[in-house]
């Protein structure tokens, strides 16, 4: 007996648990470890320092192509590396304070290739 209202087409169920295995296969990365961005045609990966207001420093990396989740698995590897704050703008990633070196080397790591 259905009732009426419930919104299920004929012999469907909703499953509410299951204790069958995921089927779902996880989406792969390369092997060594790179994640899906890319150098931006022309003048590749740049590092810049910018002023802010208040006499605050920014490290903005430029150049960065890929996915929107792509660019914040770089992000916060960049934030983790060097342990500091950032955010991702617009496809520009921005790290708290004069962290060029070590941002550059962070890159290196991912097989990324930036000039300062």
């Amino acid at each position: 007996m259905r009732r009426k209202g419930t919104g299920a087409e004929e012999g469907t169920t909703r499953l509410a648990y299951s204790t069958a295995k995921e089927t779902a296969t996880p989406a792969t990365r390369p092997a060594t470890g790179q994640v899906g961005v890319r150098a931006a045609g022309g003048k590749g990966i740049r590092l810049r320092l910018e002023s802010r207001p208040g006499g605050r420093v920014v490290t903005v990396v430029l150049g960065l192509v890929g996915g929107e989740a792509d660019l914040a698995a770089v992000a916060r590897t960049l934030k983790s590396a060097c342990g500091t704050g950032g955010t991702l703008k617009d496809g520009v990633v921005e790290l708290q304070g004069d962290h060029r070196p070590a941002a550059q080397a962070a890159l290196a790591t991912m097989g990324l290739k930036a000039a300062i």
